[in-house]
């Protein structure tokens, strides 16, 4: 006996739809097609061990771009002082986080997150811990660290360059890009 196969389910398109007017369903097909990915959260946290690197870069950058739309914010498993490759890196993009106080899950004032960003695998268990509690998406977003990197003065920002490029291009990959203020 052969074994059945399993069909893909085909996305609607408005050519499917029966009656007159496709509009709803191409919407729908539209919306479908795009995903929850490119939904615009209210809150997103960007979270990773210390605090000082790849979150701050990471919050600095959505605040840059979407700032107005979106409440963001950092946290780390420890917190630690911004490192100063890290403010240099960011600088180069026209964005100061030379002002970023490092926080830990335990330091946040409000905790009605969307979304969680999590940016190293410490990161990633509390942001789990934390849908114990409160209702919201958590995704991984590996992302090197940077102060591992060894080497001259230029070999290590280049190291922090790559992670900020990284992290820009997930960023503008997740979130919505033609957004014009609501007016």
């Amino acid at each position: 006996m052969a074994k059945p196969t399993a069909r893909p389910i085909a996305k609607p398109t408005a050519e499917l739809s029966a009656g007159p007017s496709p509009q709803p369903y191409a919407a729908l097909s539209a919306e479908l097609s795009s995903g929850p990915s490119l939904a615009l959260p209210d809150a997103v946290l960007f979270a990773c061990s210390e605090n000082s690197v790849r979150s701050p870069m990471a919050e600095g950058l959505l605040k840059h771009l979407l700032g107005h739309r979106i409440y963001v914010d950092s946290v780390g498993v420890r917190a630690q002082e911004v490192n100063g490759f890290a403010v240099a890196a960011m600088e180069e993009l026209g964005i100061d986080i030379s002002r970023h106080r490092a926080k830990t899950f335990d330091d946040l004032e409000d905790s009605s997150f969307d979304l969680i960003v999590s940016l190293s695998p410490e990161a990633q268990h509390s942001a789990v811990e934390m849908t114990r509690t409160m209702a919201c998406d958590v995704v991984y977003w590996p992302t090197l660290d940077p102060t591992m990197v060894e080497g001259t003065r230029e070999e290590r920002l280049e190291a922090f360059r790559r992670s900020r490029d990284d992290l820009l291009a997930r960023i503008q990959a997740r979130f919505p890009k033609d957004l014009k203020p609501e007016v």
